[in-house]
């Protein structure tokens, strides 16, 4: 068996990697589908930072293909069977607060801040490093290796959909896009709004009349800033009191002003990823249970009360009926993402509902489709992706344990997540890091980074772990 220091391997190529990934963290690879074209069909970022990694591995010898503009693979080696790494280069918005650019891959104190840094330009970089010591040290290898790189895996994934209409199946493989160990587990993700069609009675006795409102760009994200516009009959000093008070209450801060003779009230919460929305502030629902106090509009009162009963400090779905955890995955999850009304249109709240592997879905939605019904709420938009689970004697899983052990001196401890990661896409799919235990997940948030030291230590397990499933 051939002993390589992979550590070593990867320090000789540190400098090129570390300028590699701050140029991919450059661009603004965000969804723009208000900019979109044929040869751009997520945007012109997003299509700029695939065609970044296509050329990247094509000018480093690799056999590079687009798939459509939404997405591509760098491949190698010889073989029937592929062992796939399945990365995206899409991020979320960058969201406010930053203290640097956000898309300025400033390093200070030995970390790359960026967003995408972490979820999942810097570990798409480790991994691609990873590939290209493989190949130059020439080692003998029994199957192909792919890495296959999405431009949509923030939103609907429509870039894997289309990738896999076209082409091969790998027959196993992992995405850096989570955390280390392994993770050979994760929850169902079902997005959707919940729609209030907008009421046609008056009230023209309540003291305030709510124009407006919105909060959350994203179902996968807990919104940070939530806005709302008011008319209020009475005196304003009332509700601006409360105001105050209800952000103290919280521990949030906001601000208001008049425009045109209405008020605005604006809140800030705290962005998280979706998939663990206690870790966030939700300002949309926050906003929602202070308007729900106030003697408000009969148009708006049934919006605002079902968003601040059924969400408002509850992320487990128990008002809702639909509560439930297993042993593999943990708690069912809701994350109220995107929220909207007006008087003309009605109310809509955006939920990204993530589930356990064992959870009996038919029967969880028939219950949720229920408990909304009651309160005027119809279901639109609906998307589901089922739980994913991988057995732990499966090969996949027995490699990269012995890898990971090899490489840090700790047990490979199998994990599961409430994100959904592309290795659901395989059947003998994991996600591999590139996250490493006791760091803390800042993916979504502001001053996004990854430490230079944990980017070089994913890159070397990587290199073994592709040598050691294609060899």
């Amino acid at each position: 068996m051939v002993s390589i220091n992979w550590t070593e391997e990867v320090k000789k190529r540190k400098d090129d990697l570390i300028k590699d990934t701050q140029k991919l963290l450059h661009i603004k690879s965000v969804l723009d589908e208000e900019n979109t074209s044929a040869d751009a069909p997520l945007g012109a970022g997003v299509k700029e930072a695939l065609n970044f990694m296509l050329k990247l591995g094509e000018e480093d010898g690799f056999t590079a293909k687009n798939v459509g503009n939404l997405a591509g693979h760098l491949e190698f080696g010889q073989g029937d069977d592929i062992v796939g790494i399945l990365c995206h280069v899409d991020v979320v918005p960058e969201g406010d607060g930053w203290t640097s650019d956000p898309y300025g891959a400033e390093i200070r104190d030995g970390k790359i801040f960026a967003r995408g840094a972490i979820d999942d330009k810097g570990p798409t970089m480790a991994a691609y490093y990873a590939m290209k010591i493989v190949k130059e040290l020439g080692l003998p290898l029994n199957k192909r290796v792919r890495m296959i790189i999405g431009t949509d895996e923030e939103s609907n994934w429509r870039c894997v959909e289309h990738y896999f209409k076209h082409e091969e199946m790998p027959a196993m493989g992992f995405a850096p896009d989570a955390d280390f160990p392994i993770i050979y587990a994760e929850k169902g993700i079902a997005d959707f709004d919940l729609v209030l069609k907008p009421e046609k009675k008056e009230d023209n006795e309540a003291e305030v009349q709510i124009l407006e409102f919105s909060s959350g760009r994203r179902y996968n994200m807990v919104p940070d800033f939530a806005r709302a516009c008011l008319i209020v009959h009475e005196t304003q000093t009332e509700v601006l009191q409360r105001f105050e008070d209800y952000k103290k209450q919280h521990g949030v801060a906001g601000g208001c002003h008049v425009d045109n003779g209405k008020l605005v009230l604006e809140l800030e919460g705290i962005s998280a990823h979706g998939m663990e929305p206690d870790k966030g502030k939700n300002a949309g629902l926050l906003l929602s249970g202070f308007l729900a106090q106030l003697h408000i509009d009969n148009k708006a009162k049934g919006y605002f009360d079902f968003a601040a009963k059924y969400f408002n400090g509850d992320s487990r779905g128990r008002e809702l009926g639909i509560a439930y955890s297993d042993e593999i995955t943990g708690d069912l999850t809701v994350n109220v993402g995107k929220l909207s009304y007006s008087q003309e249109t009605g109310g809509r709240l955006g939920l990204n509902m993530r589930y356990p592997v064992t959870t009996d879905f038919d029967k969880t939605k028939l219950v949720l489709e229920q408990a909304v019904f009651k309160q005027g709420f119809a279901i639109d938009n609906f998307s589901n992706s089922r739980p994913h689970h991988v057995e732990e004697n499966d090969f996949l899983i027995q490699t990269l344990k012995r890898v990971y052990g090899e490489q840090t001196g700790e047990s490979a401890k199998l994990l599961s997540i409430g994100g959904g990661t592309y290795a659901r896409s395989l059947k003998s799919g994991v996600a591999f890091g590139a996250l490493f235990p006791g760091r803390p997940d800042i993916a979504h948030q502001k001053d996004e980074y990854i430490i230079i030291e944990d980017l070089l230590r994913a890159a070397s397990i990587y290199a073994q772990a592709i040598y050691e499933l294609a060899r």
